[in-house]
Formats: C-alpha cells, sequence, structure tokens
C-alpha cells in the first residue's frame, strides 16, 4: 500500500497551476503560451561560456512537466532536429502540463562536429551528472540542466541517436535501478515512446550525488525518466525523426498531456543482458556486422588494424545476440566502443 501511494505521489508532484507562468532561467511562459530563449553558461578561466536554447510550452491547464532533452552528443542531430519540427507542432492551448525543449544541451560539441566528447574540456556530458558550478565547460552545463530543467520537471527523456560514429538500431533504454515505484513509472514511459526493443538497464548509479547520466539524474531525485535511441551516422533522415515525433505523441498520451496519440508498444522485445564491447588497440576498424542482426557467440563483428593494415585485434561476439550499434567509420581508440550487444 505504502508503494502505491507512493507511486500516485510521484505523478501527483509539481503539477504547475494552469493560471500561475512557467519560468526556466530567463524564459518565462504564461499559460497557454510558448517563448523560447537560452540559458547562459557563463565563462571561466579557460573556456568562454556557451549557451542552452530552450523552448518552454506552458499548457493552459495544469498537468505534467516533460523536459525533452536533444544535443547531449553533438553530433547526434536526429533528435536536434526532430525538436525544431515539435517546437511548432505542440499547442500550448489544449496541451494540459508543460513541455521544456531543450533543444542543444552541448553546444560545444554541435558546432565543433564532435562525437562523445567536449572539444573544449574533452569530457563526455553524459558522465558528469549532476555537474559542479565550478567546474570544466562540461560539468557546469550538467550543473545548469540539472538545477534549472530537471529540477522543473516531473519527467524527463534524454533524446539521443546513434553517435556520427554509430550505426545504430532504434531502442530505448529502461532503467531499473533506484526507487521501484520510479522504475515502473521509467518503464510505463518506455513502452509508451513505443521503440520496440527496449534495453533493462540495471547498473546505473544511485547516488543523486554521482548519478552521471543525464535521465539518471532524473530518477536519483525521484522523477521518471527515458532515454531514447533514433538515428546515428550523423544522418537526418525522415523515418528517425518520425520515431521521435510519435514517440513524444505517445508518451504525452500517457502522462494525459493531450487526448490523443499512438498506441503503446504491446510486445516488445527486452533485452535483460548488454555489454558494450571496447577496442583494445587503436587503429582502423573494419565492421563485419551490421546493425540489427543476431549473431552467435564467437562470430566475428569486426577487426582493427594498424595503419600499415596488419591485424592486431579481432572482436568477437561474448553471447548470442542482437547488434544494437556498430561502428560504422575507420578511425577507433583504444578504449573506445566498436559495438553493442543484446540479449534477450
Amino acid at each position: 500500500m505504502l508503494r502505491a501511494a507512493l507511486f500516485v505521489l510521484l505523478l501527483a508532484v509539481a503539477h504547475p497551476a494552469a493560471a500561475q507562468p512557467f519560468t526556466v532561467g530567463p524564459v518565462t511562459a504564461a499559460p497557454g503560451t510558448a517563448a523560447a530563449g537560452t540559458v547562459e553558461v557563463a565563462a571561466r578561466t579557460g573556456d568562454t561560456g556557451t549557451s542552452i536554447p530552450i523552448t518552454v510550452i506552458h499548457g493552459a491547464a495544469p498537468g505534467p512537466v516533460l523536459a525533452l532533452i536533444a544535443g547531449t552528443h553533438g553530433m547526434e542531430y536526429v533528435p536536434i532536429i526532430a525538436l525544431q519540427r515539435m517546437r511548432d507542432r505542440i499547442d500550448p492551448r489544449t496541451l494540459k502540463g508543460t513541455v521544456v525543449l531543450v533543444h542543444v544541451a552541448n553546444m560545444p560539441s554541435f558546432l565543433g562536429r564532435t562525437i562523445y566528447y567536449s572539444p573544449v574540456d574533452g569530457k563526455n556530458l553524459n558522465r558528469v551528472y549532476p555537474g559542479k558550478a565550478d567546474g570544466t565547460i562540461s560539468d557546469r552545463i550538467a550543473d545548469t540542466i540539472t538545477r534549472e530543467v530537471i529540477a522543473r520537471a516531473t519527467h524527463v527523456v534524454d533524446l539521443h541517436c546513434g553517435d556520427g560514429n554509430e550505426s545504430l538500431r532504434p531502442y530505448s533504454y529502461w532503467i531499473t535501478t533506484g526507487d521501484p515505484a520510479v522504475a515502473q513509472a521509467g518503464r510505463a514511459m518506455a513502452l509508451a515512446f513505443g521503440l520496440d526493443h527496449i534495453v533493462v538497464d540495471k547498473a546505473r548509479p544511485t547516488d543523486p550525488a554521482a548519478s552521471l547520466y543525464t535521465s539518471n539524474t532524473a530518477i536519483t531525485r525521484g522523477k521518471p525518466a527515458l532515454t531514447t535511441e533514433t538515428g546515428g551516422m550523423a544522418v537526418v533522415d525522415e523515418a528517425s525523426i518520425e520515431l521521435v515525433q510519435r514517440g513524444v505523441n505517445g508518451l504525452m498520451k500517457h502522462l494525459g498531456m493531450r487526448p490523443d496519440g499512438p498506441a503503446p508498444v504491446s510486445a516488445p522485445t527486452l533485452f535483460e543482458r548488454n555489454e558494450v564491447l571496447r577496442a583494445g588497440a587503436t587503429g582502423i576498424f573494419y565492421a563485419e556486422v551490421e546493425r540489427g542482426r543476431n549473431v552467435t557467440k564467437g562470430a566475428r563483428l569486426g577487426r582493427v588494424t594498424d595503419f600499415h593494415g596488419k591485424t592486431v585485434e579481432e572482436i568477437r561476439a561474448p553471447f548470442d545476440g542482437h547488434i544494437l550499434y556498430v561502428v560504422g567509420t575507420p578511425p577507433i581508440t583504444k578504449g573506445e566502443p566498436v559495438a553493442m550487444i543484446g540479449a534477450r
């Protein structure tokens, strides 16, 4: 009974009153309107700071606060473009609740066209949460998003795709660590988003002060959250954009923010086991398997050669499974991912 009561309370918290404006940083939207602007991350010694463009769509009626965060990695373009389109397709006059769009979380990486890491401090934004107000640029971006966006949200989606070097099949992460009520609400979000392949992530940190990941920062603060993956290889394609738009519409329907939308996925494939395979050497990677393919244990997924063409490492499947993504460009550095495999 206590768990059920907690779950009901969780879904009810922080719904803004319809008559009150909603503010994120310097951006304020009155009920039934949308407003756009930027949240500034001030300069410090060693960098010039940055800005985070956002849109606040504040419904005329009360409801959840859904934060949609794109551009955590700068070359993951599909979610960025999807949110550009969605900002004009969500009508605040009929919306129940509030949608906060973070259009580009990691502007240094976006403008620098870098995979994984910021060109300013060399850090992966999705590994430094909840951030530090006096840290490097990535630390301060994470701190700003934690305080200004995640703290104001009731539900969070971190929208990813395969990075500029990753050939990826669509899937989402359902994080099961932490409060069981939050985890079950996250499962419902994953089903509502509609991607039919779901990775069950049982290994995220539970300490709010060392949450590391964007979505996990929300979860460790009692807010249901989801990470999605749609698209990759720095390609902006209509099919992947549509997956994001469909997913957000389904999620808003699930949360009661709109009356219509697609139905939840009814029979998803759940990957209870997954592993990111990493290169043991620096060189040139030759993939020998495609995303979305099933492989058997021991199958060769690719090889790494030195810069004279000599094979220095073979990458083999550690178990029977499904290729969720594989690196699709030649450069590889020791310790970097080459593929991810999941098992049902």
